[in-house]
């Protein structure tokens, strides 16, 4: 048996162990009791959105927020980074499908779904007119890059005639 095999048959037989010291690991980490001072697991922005869906109606189907609700979100998860709560609202409010609502809503609502507070129509206009920006820069990008695919098949079909005709000039002075 040579080197490599030994070692490969040592790993194999070692793999059970290990996967089972890391299980043991992993769940000590996870029904650990967190100790005063020390560090909270970290929180980014598209998990608090995940987490923000499974609690609340107006997150799960994507209603308009109520003004200041970053507010009620720190005061109900207090545990969260502000800075960490501002990116979500940022990424949450600047989706397409939550502009979709504002463009046509009326009620804000709080983050147990009751109806808190009214969109008004410079919101709703504002709404609009983010979307009409942002379909119509995405329709410059398809267009630019339907472009450049036909330049370069343009390219690619010249260079093609052009190595035709030389094989055909080839021919001809190589025979004479």
């Amino acid at each position: 048996m040579t080197t490599e095999t030994r070692s490969e048959a040592q790993l194999d037989e070692q793999a059970p162990e290990v996967e089972a010291q890391t299980a043991e690991a992993t769940a000590a980490e996870a029904t650990a009791e967190p100790q005063p001072g020390a560090k909270r697991p970290h929180l980014d922005a598209r998990g608090l959105l995940l987490k923000l869906q499974e609690a609340s109606p107006t997150f799960r189907d994507v209603k308009p927020l109520a003004l200041r609700i970053d507010k009620a979100i720190a005061a109900r998860f207090p545990d969260l980074d502000r800075k960490v709560i501002r990116s979500a609202m940022r990424l949450h409010t600047a989706s397409t499908r939550y502009l979709k609502v504002m463009e046509k809503a009326t009620a804000r609502f709080d983050l147990d779904g009751k109806p808190e507070g009214e969109v008004t129509e410079e919101q709703r206009v504002h709404a609009k007119q983010t979307l009409k920006e942002r379909f119509a820069e995405s329709a410059k990008r398809k267009k630019d890059a339907l472009e450049a695919e036909k330049a370069k098949r343009e390219a690619e079909e010249a260079e093609r005639r052009k190595a035709e005709k030389l094989q055909q000039l080839l021919g001809k002075f190589a025979k004479g």
